[in-house]
């Protein structure tokens, strides 16, 4: 007997990493990863999100970890309409701009600090992204990847105007100079792209220190190749083996098909291919039976 396998729903599995890498004592990344399973994301959607502080004397490491803190505090505040998760998370970009603006200013720019996010919110088949600075988010689906969001960032806008290559920029000195961060001006611009979720898709956020040094089909190899908790190390670990000096980040969610062995839609089929041998031959019997009246009615004339 042949079962077969239908995908009834998904299981929504993620995993994170970060490391501070080879050259920096403290790590500027900060990663936020909100349990699929509590009750505010079975409410509201799963939160995740990647930054990337910049700053001296611990700034980043401030700045990275008041973003996502705030992004958390914020989205979370109060229950979240379907219709408004992007406003919420634009609303959560902004406070923690403000926030982060606050605390460096008054101590003069010598004191300046900064930081990337991005962040998606998974809510059922809805996918909702929002980014600031050169932090990425990918969709990979069919085993393609594709950046969902756009660098904020010199080389990028190159790139952009045709003036550097994709490989050019990847190895340009200006590649880290960003021109869009939390925390710089009092106000922010904040994109935000709004998807729709497929059974089997992967999505991926990263920090410059794995992105920088991994192509895009590399990320989604891997991304492909284990369960989110270990794809997440493993892109990590690659970024350093390939030669990142940054901190790098990876968090990865895979909405997992869930299949279930139908048992008696396979019986069903079996039997119904069975009925149909038995009325082939029968009806070949008949063909027989009728062909040999005609054959002896024939030698009888």
């Amino acid at each position: 007997m042949v079962a077969r396998a239908r995908v009834r729903e998904t299981t929504l599995l993620v995993g994170a990493a970060t490391d501070p890498g080879p050259v920096r004592e403290q790590n500027e990344d900060a990663v936020l990863v909100v349990d699929p399973t509590s009750p505010e994301a079975q409410e509201n959607g799963v939160l995740l999100a990647v930054a990337d502080g910049m700053g001296g004397y611990r700034g980043g490491e401030v700045a990275a970890q008041m973003a996502v803190e705030t992004l958390r505090e914020h989205f979370f505040a109060s229950p979240v309409p379907p219709t408004e998760v992007a406003k919420r998370l634009e609303e959560a970009f902004r406070l923690a701009n403000e926030r982060i603006f606050r605390e460096w200013e008054p101590h003069g720019e010598t004191n300046l600090m900064g930081t990337t996010l991005v962040a998606a919110v998974i809510r059922g088949e809805n996918l909702t992204v929002a980014n600031v600075g050169d932090s990425r988010a990918y969709l990979i689906r069919a085993r393609r990847p594709t950046q969902i969001t756009r660098d904020h960032s010199l080389v990028a806008e190159q790139v952009e105007a045709g003036l550097l290559t994709q490989e050019e920029a990847r190895g340009s000195a200006y590649r880290n100079v960003i021109t869009r961060a939390l925390g710089y001006r009092p106000k922010v611009d904040v994109d935000v792209f709004e998807l729709r979720l497929m059974s089997d898709d992967r999505i991926v956020l990263t920090s410059d220190g794995v992105h920088d040094v991994l192509s895009d089909e590399e990320l989604a190899a891997i991304a492909l190749s284990a369960e989110p908790e270990r794809a997440a190390r493993m892109l990590v670990e690659r970024a350093l083996e390939q030669g990142s000096q940054d901190n790098a980040s990876a968090i990865v969610a895979w909405l997992k098909p869930a299949t279930t062995t139908v048992e008696a839609e396979a019986e069903r089929h079996e039997a119904g291919n069975r009925w149909i041998v038995a009325l082939i031959v029968i009806g070949l019997l008949v063909f027989i039976a009728i062909v040999g009246v005609i054959l002896s009615l024939g030698y009888g004339g």
